[in-house]
């Protein structure tokens, strides 16, 4: 990890420190990219009503830890992602102190997956290291532990979608599963890093999702947070950026 971004999180830290109360896909764009597990029932999930919000003041403090088993430059990968969010939002990511009993744990599974919310413990984030460490992908799955679902599963999304389920891999539909999200006054948008591409978890090669307006239409290939999803997460977490 270059000196300058070590300067970078520090200062990030540091700021949060000072002023802040402290209260699984298939190709390259499918990856097990935001693999949900089917144990939980993404936009904001109706839990976030309730108990799965990351406790806020001024800064929404999200304690994480990233497994020794990284290299220095994947380590370094995980981190930008992290530092995303301190650019447009309210989320501070801090390294976990022996204080923190709930916090985020990055390490290299064999897929790309998370779960929904803060759950409490030890809460594992998969980023298998060959193909999950982009900056779009970290991104992906950290919306997802905020308490954020799938484009596709928004309430709305029978409006803007088409869901073919016959050619869905056995096992994976739970992952297009439509909820009563809270959609924070924003529109569907196909270009969120929460937005499966058209192919994701295709059995035969057919599409799994396709647009109402134009079923040319291309998408799931977000290479980082789109405004809404920035505006979605500062909504739900009332920050004031």
């Amino acid at each position: 990890m270059t000196p300058a971004f070590l300067s970078l999180l520090f200062l990030s830290m540091a700021v949060i420190s000072l002023n802040a109360p402290i209260d699984g896909d298939q190709s390259e764009k499918e990856l097990h990219f935001g693999n949900i597990s089917p144990r939980l029932r993404r936009n904001a999930d109706p839990c976030t009503y309730t108990q799965c919000k990351w406790p806020g003041g001024h800064y929404v403090i999200v304690p994480f830890k990233i497994s020794a088993s990284y290299t220095s430059a994947e380590h370094e990968s995980i981190t930008r992602g992290l530092l995303s969010f301190h650019e447009s939002t309210c989320i501070r990511f801090v390294p976990k102190t022996l204080n923190d009993m709930d916090y985020l744990y990055f390490f290299s599974g064999d897929r790309c997956s998370s779960k929904v919310g803060r759950r409490g413990g030890k809460q594992k984030i998969s980023l298998k290291t060959s193909r999950c460490l982009n900056i779009s992908t970290v991104q992906h799955e950290v919306l997802h532990a905020l308490g954020f679902r799938h484009e596709h599963s928004r309430s709305d999304r029978d409006k803007h979608v088409y869901i073919h389920t016959e050619n869905i891999k056995p096992g994976h539909e739970h992952n297009f599963k439509k909820v009563q999200t809270n959609n924070l006054g924003t529109t569907y948008d196909f270009k969120s890093v929460m937005q499966y591409t058209k192919h994701a978890f295709s059995r035969n090669r057919s599409p799994t999702i396709l647009a109402r307006s134009s079923h040319k239409l291309d998408f799931g290939d977000a290479k980082q947070m789109s405004a809404n999803d920035i505006a979605r997460v500062n909504r739900l977490y009332k920050c004031s950026k």
